[in-house]
């Protein structure tokens, strides 16, 4: 008789190695190749910012700093669309001072976006300047004509948090880091 373990390897082995019989695999490699395809040399690269703002979204901000700074010399100046890029992820690194100072260089240029404008309010709520910050979110709002959700929620925290100082001192602070694109990021001070 045979041990519990013996049988459920041995039906694991079984299982296991059903899938390797030949001819049944569904991603069969064309005959007479026997590796992966490998890199299409002659296809186009994905463009520096837009890899840039894929890793801001998943939290690699000093790799996002990397890539942008590549996209940088590939166009050959630092556009807004950089600028705002490297201040969002210094700002994901706790880097206020350098993020406020290229969020404020961003917004001086002619292609600035609303979403540049916003991120430099996130920037000055999480520095401590509310004053200038709902500032800086109305100038976004307008400038998006009220469209963007996270623009409007971000107005309406930073006024709600300028009331509430003079009375309780209530903190909101969930502000929303927006890129130019389809993704938003979420900012939380940690208590």
């Amino acid at each position: 008789m045979t041990s519990p373990a013996r049988r459920a390897t041995a039906l694991f082995l079984a299982f296991g190695l059903a899938g390797c019989v030949t001819g049944t695999d569904p991603v069969a490699l064309p005959e007479g190749q026997v590796d992966a395809p490998g890199v299409d040399l002659s296809g186009e690269a994905v463009d520096g910012v837009e890899v840039g703002h894929r890793l801001l979204a998943a939290g690699e901000y000093e790799l996002a700093i990397k890539s942008f700074h590549r996209a940088a010399l590939e166009r050959g100046a630092m556009d807004a669309e950089i600028l705002a890029g490297l201040g969002s992820a210094n700002l994901g690194l706790g880097r206020l001072g350098q993020a406020e100072t290229l969020l404020r260089r961003a917004i001086a240029m002619e292609d600035a976006q609303p979403e540049d404008w916003n991120n430099l309010g996130v920037v000055l709520m999480e520095a401590g300047k509310p004053v200038e910050a709902e500032q800086i979110f109305k100038r976004a709002f307008a400038l998006d004509n009220g469209e963007s959700v996270e623009i409007r929620d971000n107005l309406r925290l930073a006024l709600a948090k300028s009331e509430n100082s003079a009375t309780n001192g209530v903190q909101t602070d969930d502000y929303k880091l927006v890129r130019r694109g389809s993704s938003a990021f979420l900012i939380r001070q940690t208590p």
